[in-house]
């Protein structure tokens, strides 16, 4: 087992929400419980007293009550959650109206904007009254192209009081990638920025905005906001309107009361082998599990700001905006990372007093890479945890974070899914943090590790599943006729069980290893090999700068095979080769070294930066990827093509 690297003070667990909450549930229910495996316990156990403890313990604005949590938690897919109770999601992310900062913008171009919760609701409230005026319904669909800037926050929050669904994109997506996506659920608004700023351009997309509206006959509007100009020449998009002048006069919230399982959000899988799902998420569900793991497992509260890098299509944004619900400061930024210099971000920690940093572990590895030590450059006093998802988080990254960044300070790896918008595993503010591993699995998570014959195992890697049904599952997928692509996406393996799709390892602590998808599992001999064990072991190369790990059918089995990418000027000799593969065998065993180790310039990457193992197998396999606009540099998928070493012995 790892080691451990930081564990909470006696004050931090005294004062954390989740001691308060334990202390809740204890009077509440008239029980015992003294640490986090017995809540845990509880909360898998007796689960619709749980939901109704959070559910209370959240103070979930609502404006008629339930008659029962759930109906039987075994139901999967089709449990009923809250049955009778209505709500407004907009509604509780705007419980607070006050002179507190709510929004903080910032800008790679150096703009910084702020907005109070009282200003928010204001704007909101504007907004709202304008989409009315269009006449935008509960149940109808309204996008944003945008980039993470406050107009975006608004837009979202306009449309879910009306009980209308969100959804956006990036505007880094291609045009193909955008109608892939919003073509198939009809929106009726859509909102854009007229650009983005990376890595110090200026990158104009009203161009792609034009031809988007032209494939989409639902729309009945196009609201622009100038972000890298003033925008006063938007005659190209025929009947759009500035935000500015489409926003009308209003001073409140009319919030439409809806079923606790009306949709918000529709949210996308990453598509690269064919068009995305759509994922239709209920609003009592979402707010009901970002609530708990903001809240608690974050620990996150008024006086705290958080920030999480992360554009607008990825299920992180929606995460952190939820934020709102417990009066927080939200940071806001758009940009690149790493411009204008690597350690961008901590200065902005520094300045706006960032106590939650959100990130992921693509990022601190090639800080490290980088050689930043922004411990030494800038003073995070104030930051009391780091939060870390996208892919496995090495060991090697863990030891990074307490070396270079802040020795007090939780890092919290967290992985889950947009399919549930939320996390199966995650950090938690009582425990102690090991390297390699995510602190506990989430509260009312009925998570375990399946073998190959559907037995729950410990200290075995296996299959994560779900055994118990929870609030924030999907709904259904659009246009998704008696649920067929549902039920075979998470229940044709193991059926009445939720299966997501990563391999992992509970162990006796109930800490949580992640060991890639499941689907990328690789399987030389008939033994199952976790992408990130390799991973782990070739990120600590300071030569190799990427790499990506696939499964290559050989001969009647599987041979690994291992593309990297490596630093300016390296080439991939004899010496470098015998190298990674003596790092691979020593740290690891000898099934893990990879039959091949082959030189590419590029690690494909989806927008949301993960590596697309599946889209590298299927191209040396010679297999159409079909949905290449879902790539942050689908360019680069063309290097893996007819590599002649990957025809050798």
């Amino acid at each position: 087992m790892g080691e451990m690297l930081w564990k909470p003070s006696d004050e931090r667990i005294r004062n954390a929400n989740m001691t308060s909450f334990i202390e809740y549930v204890n009077k509440r229910f008239s029980l015992e419980i003294s640490d986090y495996g017995q809540l845990y316990e509880w909360s898998i156990t007796d689960i619709a007293s749980f939901w109704a403890a959070l559910w209370d313990f959240g103070s979930v604005v609502h404006s008629e009550p339930y008659s029962r949590v759930v109906d039987d938690v075994r139901k999967m897919p089709g449990a009923l959650w809250f049955d009778g109770a209505k709500l407004n999601f907009a509604e509780n992310l705007l419980r607070y109206r006050d002179d507190l900062t709510a929004l903080i913008f910032r800008s790679e171009s150096g703009q910084r904007r702020s907005l109070t919760y009282g200003e928010l609701y204001r704007a909101v409230a504007r907004l709202s009254v304008a989409l009315r005026a269009v006449r935008v319904e509960s149940g109808d669909r309204v996008v944003g192209l945008m980039p993470n800037l406050p107009e975006t926050v608004i837009a979202m929050l306009a449309a879910t009081s009306l009980g209308a669904i969100w959804s956006s994109c990036s505007p880094d997506f291609g045009e193909a990638g955008v109608l892939d996506r919003f073509r198939q659920i009809e929106p009726k608004v859509m909102f854009v920025a007229d650009g983005y700023y990376f890595k110090g351009r200026q990158i104009g997309i009203l161009e792609k905005v034009r031809r988007v509206a032209a494939e989409l006959p639902s729309l009945r509007q196009v609201v622009v906001v100038p972000f890298i100009s003033d925008c006063r020449e938007i005659s190209s998009l025929p009947g759009a309107q500035l935000f500015s002048d489409f926003a009308d006069d209003a001073e409140t919230v009319e919030f439409v009361e809806l079923p606790f399982s009306h949709p918000v959000y529709i949210m996308y899988s990453s598509g690269t082998t064919g068009l995305p799902k759509c994922l239709v998420q209920s609003a009592g569900g979402v707010l009901l599990q970002h609530l708990k793991e903001l809240a608690l497992h974050t620990d996150l509260r008024r006086d705290d700001t958080i920030f999480y890098y992360t554009t607008c299509g990825w299920m992180m944004w929606n995460w952190l905006v939820s934020s709102l619900a417990l009066g927080a400061k939200v940071l806001l930024y758009d940009g690149s990372p790493f411009y204008p210099a690597a350690d961008a971000l901590w200065r902005i920690a520094q300045e706006e007093g960032i106590t939650v940093f959100g990130t992921s572990a693509k990022y601190l590895s090639m800080l490290e890479k980088e050689g930043v030590v922004p411990k030494e450059s800038y003073d995070l006093g104030v930051l009391k945890t780091i939060l870390s998802t996208g892919s496995p988080l090495s060991a090697e990254s863990f030891r990074y974070v307490y070396s270079a960044i802040k020795e007090d300070v939780q890092l919290s790896s967290i992985s889950g899914g947009t399919d549930i918008n939320g996390c199966f595993a995650l950090g938690n503010p009582l425990l102690p943090v090991y390297e390699g591993e995510l602190q506990c699995r989430g509260l009312g998570m009925r998570v375990e590790a399946f073998d190959e014959s559907g037995r729950s195992v410990v200290n075995q890697k296996g299959e994560l599943v779900c055994t118990a049904a929870f609030p924030s599952m999907p709904l259904y997928f659009w246009n998704d006729p008696e649920n067929k692509r549902y039920f075979d996406s998470y229940f044709a393996r193991f059926p009445g069980v939720w299966t997501h799709g990563d391999f992992i390892e509970i162990n006796d602590r109930g800490g949580v290893i992640v060991y890639g998808r499941s689907d990328a599992t690789l399987n030389p001999g008939g033994v199952r090999i976790g992408t990130a064990e390799i991973y782990r072991q070739v990120d600590t190369i300071p030569e190799v700068v990427d790499s990506i790990v696939v499964g290559q059918d050989w001969k009647g089995d599987v041979r690994v095979v291992l593309f990297v990418k490596l630093a300016e000027g390296i080439e991939l000799d004899e010496q470098l080769l015998e190298r990674i593969k003596r790092v691979i065998r020593d740290n690891t065993t000898p099934r893990h070294v990879p039959a091949k180790i082959i030189q590419v310039p590029d690690i494909p990457y989806t927008i949301n930066m993960k590596k697309v193992e599946l889209a590298v197998r299927r191209v040396i396999h010679g297999e159409p990827v079909t949905n290449r606009e879902a790539l942050l540099n689908p360019e680069s998928l063309s290097y893996y093509e007819n590599i002649p070493a990957l025809a050798e012995d």
